[in-house]
């Protein structure tokens, strides 16, 4: 056991008796050299939650500025830190550059005293980044935030320049080791969901079945379906429901999240609430809501979901009531599909590329005999629920996995732990 003491801070706790703690700016330097006229000799780099980055310039993702010459260099071996709206916990913070270029002026960017100390600090500032502790240091303003001369007086530790060494390659190696795993982790759960998506297009175009007759569907993005299947277009199975919640009667609040109805705080102070909700839409079990907005700026987004419940949802979205003899799961997982598929996007109109119902109510759809429309729904949910523990298994492992690296780098940029 190492002989300990206390820190007298709380969120650093015990540190070994020997080490002692200064301020940041025994150990690092500000420095803002703004690159004018000779932006076009440095390449522009991001601080990102992977790090330090190489990007574009003409890289139109988030905001991009008309011109470099108010950005500001960033050279190799220096820490580069984003302080601003600290009230965003998900956000990048901290960042070591491998590279010299030049990065955003709203960026703060510290330079070592020593060359060696920078490879310890990123550790202890993104161990500070991963706790949270700088989004409970800031101003309390609307966007509350840190400046150079707050970062400057942050409490730092000051330890034998050896043991830093030890301690920035030991976790060098150890988080690359988890970092590969988490990699290798992630991939696995993308290839879970590519083979689930892949058994559902199968069993709303091609049926569960097996091999049999087939005949042209007339859908592009179909080509043949079985010889007995029917080809309606959406009208003929949905009414749009425009139901609005007058007088607010319904307060289950409901919104679509990642091609899920989920169930949100009515109450719930921030995001884009409206100051009443009388004109929201009231929905009914076994609904199928799209959001068809915003076609032409985001194509990851999944628009489509079936509603398990009675509730309000925006009138931004399209809601369909299915008017037919037709399973309303069949018709989710096949409307679930081509969105998939990125069928809406070549359907849109407008600035904005929305799609409202007479743009959406020609959609041909592949329908199934009702009896065989069970079998596929029954297949696909047995099927979907098994891949799902998969995927959530593989979720669970990432999250224990980011909680040891976590925990991992605070104990050894603490000195809790030491590395022999």
């Amino acid at each position: 056991m190492r002989d300990m003491k206390d820190s007298g801070v709380e969120w650093l706790g015990e540190i070994p008796r020997g080490w002692k703690l200064e301020k940041t700016k025994h150990h690092y330097t500000n420095h803002k050299d703004v690159v004018g006229l000779e932006a076009d000799e440095y390449e522009r780099l991001a601080l990102t939650l992977g790090g330090v980055i190489k990007r574009p310039k003409d890289d139109a993702t988030g905001l991009q500025p008309e011109v470099f010459n108010g950005y500001q260099i960033l050279r190799e071996n220096e820490l580069v830190f984003k302080l601003i709206d600290l009230t965003n916990v998900a956000t990048s913070r901290v960042g070591y550059s491998p590279y010299t270029g030049i990065v955003s002026p709203a960026y703060i960017i510290l330079t070592p005293k020593e060359k060696s100390e920078s490879a310890f600090g990123v550790y202890y500032f993104l161990s500070m980044w991963q706790r949270e502790i700088f989004n409970h240091m800031g101003d309390d303003g609307v966007r509350s935030s840190l400046n150079a001369s707050d970062l400057l007086d942050v409490p730092y530790l000051k330890a034998p320049r050896e043991e830093k060494a030890r301690i920035a390659s030991f976790l060098d190696r150890k988080c690359s080791e988890i970092n590969q795993i988490i990699t290798d982790t992630e991939k696995t759960i993308e290839e879970y969901k590519k083979l689930k998506q892949s058994i559902i297009t199968r069993a709303v175009t091609k049926g569960v079945r097996g091999d049999r007759p087939m005949k042209d569907s007339g859908i592009e993005w179909i080509g043949e379906i079985p010889k007995e299947w029917d080809v309606l277009v959406a009208f003929q199975l949905f009414n749009q429901v425009k139901n609005k919640n007058e007088g607010l009667i319904e307060k289950n609040l409901l919104s679509l999240s990642y091609g899920k109805i989920k169930r949100k705080n009515i109450e719930t102070i921030g995001g884009l609430l409206p100051e009443n909700f009388d004109g929201y839409n009231i929905i009914e079990r076994d609904d199928i809501v799209l959001r068809l907005t915003d076609l032409q700026n985001d194509h990851t987004s999944l628009r489509v979901g079936l509603s398990n419940e009675r509730g309000i949802v925006t009138s931004a979205y399209l809601t369909l009531r299915n008017q037919s003899r037709n399973t309303s799961l069949y018709l989710y997982y096949y409307l679930h599909t081509f969105d998939v598929c990125k069928g809406f996007y070549g359907m849109g109109a407008g600035v904005r590329q929305g799609l409202n119902w007479d743009g959406l109510k020609l959609l041909k759809i592949a329908i199934p005999p009702v009896e065989e429309q069970f079998e596929i729904t029954s297949f696909l949910e047995s099927k979907c629920i098994e891949i799902d523990k998969l995927i959530e298994s593989k979720q669970l492992l990432l999250e224990e996995l980011d909680h040891y690296r976590k925990s991992l780098i605070y104990e050894y940029v603490t000195g809790k732990k030491e590395v022999v």
